[in-house]
């Protein structure tokens, strides 16, 4: 189990890496608000069908409603809205580069909150992959930066912050036997009702001005779909059954795995120096998941 654990964090990783390429446009013309608030609406309802069609709403233990509310308040409606603040100010690449910082936060955060501690290789392959991660993002250029850094850094680490507590607030209710799937449509639907409450109450401040044409719509619903409907379920199922350190580590490997969907979208090839830290990253997932 500990090892579909791992698998299932960096398929989350993959899926993160393609999502956060896609939504880049999308986000840069919509705002972090709408775009949130339309990947929140169709993503929740999918996934709602979905849990249904399988029958796991059963599975959810309603008795860890507490968990639920900070879980969707925080972990997804703030996590995400800062998160695609990030992106639309910083790019893909520097977006990324920031929010694989929930790593070490998720790892120093399970410590304090579960008195949880890696092993001596899961730490090691954490910080080589880290490394990697830094390396391989840092080598390349930093296009697609708008303004100052401070507000990418800010928005970055405050998403990473967020999403932490939002994960880790809800492993009580994953081992009391709530399906990962289910779970992830609790957060999804709630959120999505939040977020429509505060775009009625804010409408003509919140609400994008631009036209949502019916290309611009797909754009924006095939990232938040394959971000929220598939990797986000995966990474509730690592956090499960693996520890959440390396569920995390794992879980952070979308600046590697985005280089080369970048280097086929932008034309833009990654140094000789990215293409290390990149390896450097893989070795260090390899050793979590093999030793």
């Amino acid at each position: 189990m500990i090892m579909l654990g791992a698998l299932a964090a960096t398929t989350a990783s993959i899926g993160w890496a393609a999502g956060m390429v896609l939504a880049h446009g999308p986000a840069q013309q919509l705002g972090a608000f709408e775009f949130t608030r339309i990947q929140l609406l169709v993503a929740g309802t999918v996934t709602g069908l979905l849990v249904a069609l399988f029958g796991q709403w059963p599975s959810v233990n309603w008795q860890h409603w507490p968990s639920f509310l900070i879980s969707i308040s925080i972990g997804v409606i703030l996590g995400n809205l800062a998160m695609a603040e990030c992106l639309r100010r910083g790019g893909p690449r520097n977006a990324e580069l920031v929010i694989s910082l929930k790593a070490p936060l998720i790892a120093a955060m399970a410590y304090f909150w579960y008195g949880e501690t890696m092993a001596p290789a899961d730490l090691a392959g954490g910080l080589i992959a880290l490394g990697g991660v830094s390396l391989a993002i840092t080598a390349t250029q930093s296009s697609g930066t708008r303004g100052a850094v401070a507000p990418v850094l800010f928005f970055g680490l405050a998403s990473a912050f967020c999403q932490g507590i939002g994960f880790l607030c809800l492993r009580p209710a994953m081992q009391s036997g709530t399906e990962p799937m289910a779970l992830g449509a609790v957060r999804l639907l709630g959120a999505s009702m939040l977020v429509s409450l505060a775009g009625l109450w804010h409408q003509t401040r919140a609400v994008s001005a631009i036209e949502v044409t019916p290309i611009l719509m797909f754009r924006t619903i095939l990232p938040g779909l394959i971000g929220y409907s598939v990797s986000t379920p995966l990474l509730l199922f690592a956090f499960a059954h693996t520890q959440a350190g390396v569920a995390a580590v794992l879980g952070s490997l979308a600046p590697v795995l985005i280089l080369p969907l970048l280097w086929i979208v932008e034309r833009q090839r990654p140094s000789p120096r990215a293409v290390a830290g990149a390896l450097i990253a893989v070795t260090g997932a390899a050793i979590i998941v093999l030793m």
